[in-house]
């Protein structure tokens, strides 16, 4: 883009300034603000190539196009599905609605809309599936397999994000209280219950299994430690989920959010409040968490049936 001189400088200066913002006031993590950079670099290749010289002279038109082009690949990108083509708009008007508010000039994306997305099920696994993957994770002898069986029991107790789960340091987990300090999207903090299952688990990781893996190291105070004493990486996790889950045999696609999804299934099927599940998930907003009642139909009308004053002759 700095190929083409002046067009291109105030669109990137415009860009930069917008991305210090999010990393700055808004504490975005480094893979969102990647996420926004790379939507956000597309959307002003295209604007250049429609000879936009700033923000403010972008059009209705402009941003029209730029959807279909998100959905059809005409501007030589990879054609997005109706998800990303979402994810994107919401970056671009965050992007304009910044502008505004910056030089004072009418928003050109205030009525931007992407296109509508069927409302997907998250994934979640039974509690008997659950409960085999994590006997599944601590097969075999010495400190790996406990550290696994800590990890997933861990994940699953507290539905953590499996990034914040590998960013537990020693101090975070309180065994004897039975809570853990997740630190959770734009740095918000949050502490969630430990179970008993989970907390007997990490315990034995702690004292059998992680003194030796931390020997092998130059010393760190996270939890999850690899083989060679360093810290896990969220990659390495996610390994240790899919070995486990072929172990036990599990026909679904299990991913690095399936125990967190679980973990708001089970617990709002045993009739647990939705803005309690909210606190634990670490959710901004309550409509995000309601999603997982869908995955519960039989246990909403079985709710509904008895204690809804005329839900009965």
């Amino acid at each position: 883009m700095g190929a083409d001189g002046g067009t291109a400088s105030a669109l990137e200066q415009a860009l930069s300034t917008y991305l210090a913002h999010l990393r700055v006031e808004r504490g975005l993590s480094a893979n969102t603000l990647a996420a926004y950079r790379r939507d956000l670099e597309r959307y002003l290749a295209h604007l250049v190539a429609s000879g936009r010289r700033r923000a403010e002279d972008v059009t209705a038109e402009d941003l029209s196009a730029f959807v279909t082009n998100l959905r059809t690949g005409d501007d030589g990108g990879r054609p997005l599905s109706p998800a990303s083509t979402a994810r994107s708009v919401a970056a671009v008007r965050g992007f304009h609605r910044f502008c505004s508010a910056e030089d004072g000039t009418p928003d050109p994306a205030v009525d931007l809309r992407g296109p509508s997305q069927a409302r997907r099920l998250p994934k979640a696994i039974s509690t008997s599936e659950v409960e085999r993957l994590l006997d599944a994770s601590s097969i075999g002898d010495g400190a790996v397999p406990l550290r696994d069986r800590a990890l997933l029991e861990l994940l699953y107790s507290t539905g953590a994000r499996i990034s914040e789960a590998v960013n537990l340091s020693v101090d975070d987990v309180d065994l004897e209280v039975g809570a853990v300090r997740l630190l959770g999207k734009g740095s918000k903090e949050r502490v969630v219950p430990v179970g008993s299952f989970a907390r007997r688990a990490v315990d034995a990781y702690l004292v059998r299994a992680r003194p030796e893996l931390a020997a092998r190291g130059r010393g760190t105070p996270r939890i999850f430690l690899n083989t060679r004493g360093a810290p896990l990486s969220r990659q390495s996790a996610w390994a240790v989920l899919r070995v486990a889950a072929e172990r036990a045999g599990l026909p679904h696609e299990i991913s690095p959010h399936t125990l967190r999804h679980s973990f708001a299934t089970h617990l709002l099927a045993g009739g647990a409040d939705v803005r309690v599940v909210q606190e634990l998930l670490g959710h901004a907003s309550v409509t995000t968490t309601q999603i997982y009642t869908l995955v519960t139909p039989d246990t909403l009308r079985e709710v509904y049936a008895s204690a809804h004053p005329r839900a009965h002759d």
